[in-house]
């Protein structure tokens, strides 16, 4: 598929000629490396999202600020579209380039700039590696608690465009409640502050505004993120169950109790089946579904929640109860669910990847409702969650070589975000909108709404220059895609017009 950028979006873009281009920025910058032969742009054509590819007008790779200050001036004077990216691992074509644009990579702003134990926080430069922040904080006993499954390859530039979370979040929160402050370049090379060192800052809330904005702000150069206290202790019960309803059903049953657990994640028999096969965690592959549950904090706490939580899934029907015996049992438990993405990709040729969020208490009749889907399209679909939060990741299973099974993929994909829609919740929960979603921000949003969203674009990007054609339709397009639904009854993901 590919993804052409609409002229139509906001009008900023004129013609330019790239040897141009590439000619005025060397001159202007020539510390600033730049990619612009075929060969070497190839590597930046997609991001986590592979179905949609387009090949970047030209690739920059800056070290320093004042690069990149410079680089969106002449970008902003010549009305040139950016699109930043971090290290590509994102799941929903937010970092997919552009035609007639500038790729602006940051994957070089890779430093830690200061760990500050007393204070617990660190200063990073986006580039750096989500786990790498915890590796130098470990010898301060602290860590940095939102922790993506690609955690081991995502940059913290892009946790902060997405508002990343992890199989932690339910407890400790997402990339917005742990960090502190921002070091940003707006769209005419401006610095910018946002956020402080102490836990508030003056003013509106333009922290909370920018994460989470996919880019279409300004360009992150430096973040001040905040550092826990590793809990004492901890400990993982992994819970087998023989209906995957029930296993829903258990999860609003522990938080309804009052126990917060540190994660609380879900697998159903397709994911367990596939992960035990690459992982070998020790999961139950004769279950229907299986919920690891991580209490943490002092000893005794956690001895009492553990005990808690084990009553409450016995009574929850489940089959069989086990509590990780040690650590190492413990990181295999949760290696198993971090790895689940790849070990699915083991057993298709193709997956797609959705990312939404439903009410706890809707969890057992979504899964039957997917499940519906799945059978209706002839497509599997292996569900993992973070059930906590209601966090969704149903992965769809397909072959891209078989003729009409991609759109198939898709439709399946768009019927499951609506139905999370449909039963009061939302149509991503840290993977973000980008290109994948944005057809179905026009179910999600009203009208006003989505003005609203352009009109807070256009007070930091007039001329829509920072990833235009992502996260926020145009009303033409709302309007055509609303045409489609009524037309066809379903979502024609495969007629939709594309940019």
């Amino acid at each position: 598929m590919s993804y052409q950028y609409d002229e139509r979006i906001d009008g900023a873009l004129a013609t330019h000629d790239k040897s141009t281009i590439v000619a005025q920025l060397q001159s202007l910058i020539p510390d600033l490396q730049l990619l612009h032969e075929q060969e070497e742009l190839r590597p930046f054509e997609c991001d986590g999202l592979a179905a949609y590819r387009t090949t970047p007008m030209l690739v920059a790779l800056p070290d320093q600020v004042a690069q990149v200050q410079a680089l969106l001036r002449f970008a902003h004077e010549r009305r040139i579209p950016v699109v930043a990216r971090g290290a590509g691992t994102g799941l929903s074509g937010g970092a997919l380039p552009l035609e007639k644009g500038i790729l602006l990579v940051m994957a070089r702003f890779n430093r830690i700039l200061d760990v500050n134990a007393e204070a617990g926080t660190a200063r990073v430069q986006p580039g750096v590696r989500n786990l790498a922040i915890s590796q130098a904080a470990a010898p301060f006993g602290l860590y940095y608690a939102p922790d993506p499954s690609s955690q081991i390859a995502c940059s913290i530039g892009g946790n902060v465009a997405e508002n990343s979370g992890g199989v932690h979040c339910l407890k400790y929160g997402l990339t917005v409640n742990n960090i502190l402050k921002l070091e940003i370049v707006t769209i005419d090379g401006e610095c910018v502050t946002l956020g402080s060192d102490a836990l508030d800052a003056p003013g509106f809330d333009f922290l909370a505004l920018f994460t989470g904005s996919e880019g279409m702000l300004g360009i992150v150069t430096e973040v001040t993120v905040k550092l826990l206290t590793r809990p004492q202790s901890a400990k993982v019960l992994l819970a087998s169950f023989d209906d995957v309803e029930k296993a829903g059903a258990a999860v609003a049953q522990i938080i309804g109790a009052g126990v917060i657990p540190g994660g609380l994640e879900m697998m159903d028999k397709l994911a367990i089946r596939a992960t035990e096969d690459f992982i070998h965690a020790g999961y139950p592959v004769d279950a229907e579904a299986m919920l690891l549950c991580e209490v943490d904090g002092v000893e005794s706490d956690v001895h009492e929640d553990a005990q808690r939580v084990e009553d409450l899934l016995r009574a929850a029907g489940a089959t069989d109860i086990r509590v990780a015996k040690d650590e190492a049992e413990r990181q295999r438990f949760w290696a198993g669910r971090k790895n689940a993405f790849p070990a699915v990709g083991r057993i298709s040729p193709d997956y797609y990847c959705m990312d939404g969020t439903i009410p706890r208490r809707e969890l057992p009749g979504v899964l039957k409702s997917i499940e519906a889907i799945s059978s209706e399209y002839g497509l599997q679909v292996a569900n993992v969650f973070h059930a906590g939060d209601g966090n969704m990741h149903p992965l769809i299973l397909f072959d891209a070589n078989v003729p009409g099974q991609t759109e198939r993929a898709e439709a399946v994909g768009a019927k499951i975000l609506e139905l999370c829609v449909a039963v009061g919740g939302t149509i991503t929960g840290e993977h973000g909108v980008g290109r994948e979603k944005i057809n179905q921000m026009c179910v999600q949003f009203n009208p006003d709404e989505l003005g609203f969203f352009r009109a807070l674009k256009a007070a930091f990007d007039p001329l829509g220059l920072l990833n235009p054609g992502k996260n926020v339709p145009t009303l033409h397009r709302c309007a055509e895609f609303g045409a489609m639904h009524v037309h066809h009854g379903a979502l024609p993901f495969p007629e939709l017009e594309r940019f």
